[in-house]
């Protein structure tokens, strides 16, 4: 399930900061409470997320305030399209992971085991008044998963609060609950990746187990205000089977509602798992029929050229609400911010009064120029 790492001399910097999800065990180890990977630490280890570690008796935090890079991306891309769609998100990640996918479609940063990846340093005060200079109605904690540096994406989710920018977390929802519950009251929006839908495919591909993110989703559901959608990513042999499918529409819809847009997208050969094949357009299209199917509102491809799967429906009438190609947003057929102009069905989501113009850009940005401005 993963090997614990034996933390180096950088733990000595001022990037370290001492966390509160943690206790110490009769074994005079101390475990990590974040996730219910419940990490086993002697001390100088490092968990299998590879960011927190035990230092001087206690869990710290080891990369506060460093992130492998930041970029201004349309927030369709995370991906969300109910939640201030056409805007500009400002999106940033730390290194690390506590999943183990083997399709890990951000290895290089997820996995990552060299502090070197972390290139830019940035407070959360930094970051804030970057996103606020550059247009960006909200920032995205993406890349790898903000659960193994709450620390750091709730400080900076509050710092943006102050400054009328909301904050995104791109997540595998593997958390533990109390770490949850003060992490997400600091949250505006998510997307939750629902990886399969059976425990074989978390154990074995995943390194994880499914219940705590089923757990998650709930939670999100009936005990937030959090905007929220999910992302599958299908993997042909994997996870991609007709029943698994029926079965996990199904689950969602009775469990979590029909409101909650999925994004069902494909799969391309990375990191463990070179040898699948991509994922076929008509599998994507498949699930999208088997979603709406079983009740599923706002079903959704991804990573394929695909108009109709990208575009939004309304649930009620099935007239084209939001035409969407890949980035690129056409006919807007919402009026009184979220009402079917055909019908007047509420369409789910968090929407303004006209869609943002970001459009497709991809903008890198040197989060160091924003340090004295």
């Amino acid at each position: 399930m993963g090997d614990l790492i034996q933390a180096g001399p950088d733990l000595l910097t001022s990037n370290v900061v001492p966390t509160r999800y943690w206790h110490a065990l009769d074994d005079s180890r101390i475990q990590c409470d974040v996730c219910p990977r419940f990490c086993k630490l002697n001390e100088g280890q490092r968990g299998m997320c590879f960011v927190r570690a035990r230092q001087n008796d206690q869990v710290v935090l080891t990369t506060y305030g460093r992130s492998s890079g930041f970029c201004v991306d349309p927030v369709e891309k995370k991906p969300l399209n109910h939640f201030l769609p056409g805007s500009a998100v400002l999106s940033f990640g730390t290194a690390g992971c506590n999943l183990g996918c083997q399709f890990c479609q951000n290895w290089d940063i997820s996995k990552s085991r060299e502090t070197d990846t972390l290139a830019d340093a940035a407070s959360p005060e930094i970051i804030a008044r970057a996103a606020k200079e550059l247009g960006c109605e909200s920032v995205a904690f993406t890349y790898n998963d903000p659960t193994i540096f709450i620390e750091y994406a709730m400080d900076t989710a509050d710092a943006c609060r102050e400054m009328g920018i909301k904050t995104v977390a791109v997540t595998a929802g593997y958390i533990c609950p109390e770490p949850r519950q003060e992490f997400y009251s600091h949250i505006d929006a998510a997307n939750v990746d629902l990886k399969g839908f059976t425990e074989r495919f978390y154990h074995k591909i995943c390194a994880g187990h499914l219940a705590p993110v089923l757990d998650t989703l709930v939670y999100l559901k009936r005990q937030t205000s959090v905007w929220f959608e999910i992302t599958t990513l299908l993997i042909p042999g994997e996870n991609d089977s007709e029943a698994e499918l029926e079965e996990m529409t199904q689950w969602v819809v009775e469990n979590v509602g029909a409101d909650v847009p999925w994004h069902f997208t494909a799969f391309h050969p990375d990191y463990k798992m070179l040898d699948t094949p991509a994922t076929s357009a008509a599998i994507l299209s498949r699930a999208r029929r088997i979603a709406t199917k079983n009740g599923v509102r706002y079903a959704y491809t991804g990573n394929v050229h695909d108009q109709a799967g990208g575009s939004t429906y309304c649930h009620a009438c099935g007239e084209r609400l939001i035409a969407r190609d890949w980035y690129v947003l056409g006919e807007w057929n919402l009026t009184n911010g979220n009402q079917c102009k055909f019908c007047g069905a509420v369409c789910a989501g968090i929407f303004q009064a006209s869609p943002g113009a970001w459009g497709p850009r991809r903008l890198p940005v040197r989060i160091r120029d924003f340090a004295s401005s």
